[in-house]
């Protein structure tokens, strides 16, 4: 992979950045449509143009959106499936192999002075507001086993039990001193062989009767500045290298604090809590 791919690579990154995670759109498409399919076909068909969404997406649109612009570019990334204590295949995010440079020379800004990997695949999870390439790290003999990335304003760890498996943990940010400003959790666990285009399709179909459908849930990161706004079930939480606060959003203020915040508009905002509602 040469230098103008891997710059490449992380435009398409930076510029997925500014796309919220939310399942508003989501909710709005399957009410209209009537069943999953159908709604994951609007963003199947849409996805290689950010801005012709309706407002951001879930995991699996954002996820598919960069596998698509990464085949375009030649490049051969693997979805890859997340699993969560008991529920498996809640989460998705990519895999991309490089056979042909040193990860160390490939790194964006905020992992640059990391250059003791030896992996040469990276992991891309934006549907976890994860917009940083990550060298995955070999599993022991091979390699160190893990490897921490000081993002801001979750760090982020990946621990590599053994070949065929993955595991995401993050916490707080890390202080001056080393230390983290809360404990790191286990996110998800990651098959990385990783799963066909219709496996892939099958789970987001499934996934939009889960639970979560049915309330707003937003995620926006601030990259330029550290900060991170997290809004589910009326409360909102705002996250940076200090820590998190949480505020009460009351309900008549919901629509326009929310479009502010996210970056959504009104009419979306109120559609989608609207059909909630019923």
């Amino acid at each position: 992979m040469d230098a103008s791919t891997w710059q490449k690579i992380l435009d398409l990154c930076n510029r997925l950045s500014h796309v919220t995670y939310e399942n508003l759109t989501k909710i709005i498409r399957l009410e209209s449509t009537g069943s999953a399919t159908a709604a994951r076909n609007l963003d199947d068909s849409d996805q290689n143009n950010v801005d012709s969404w309706m407002g951001g997406g879930t995991c699996f649109s954002m996820t598919w959106h960069l596998y698509q612009s990464l085949r375009d570019m030649g490049l051969n990334p693997r979805l890859v499936m997340g699993h969560k204590r008991k529920e498996r295949n809640i989460h998705c995010a990519l895999v991309l192999p490089d056979e042909t440079a040193e990860p160390s020379s490939l790194i964006s800004h905020s992992t640059s002075h990391i250059s003791h990997l030896s992996s040469k695949e990276f992991l891309f999870d934006p549907g976890y507001l994860i917009f940083d390439p990550l060298p995955i790290p070999l599993p022991k003999p091979f390699g160190a086993g893990e490897a921490l990335f000081p993002l801001v304003p979750n760090s982020v760890r990946l621990v590599r039990p053994d070949m065929d498996s993955m595991e995401l943990w993050t916490g707080g940010a890390i202080r001056g001193d080393g230390s983290i400003s809360s404990p790191m959790k286990l996110r998800f666990e990651y098959p990385v062989t990783g799963v066909s285009i219709e496996e892939f399709k099958q789970h987001w179909s499934e996934s939009f009767y889960r639970e979560m459908m049915t309330y707003p849930v937003l995620n926006r990161l601030d990259r330029e500045r550290g900060v991170q706004y997290y809004y589910q079930k009326g409360n909102l939480v705002t996250r940076d290298a200090n820590g998190s606060r949480m505020e009460r959003i009351a309900e008549p203020e919901r629509v326009g604090k929310l479009s502010e915040i996210f970056g959504l508009s009104p009419e979306l905002v109120f559609k989608a809590l609207g059909i909630l509602s019923k």
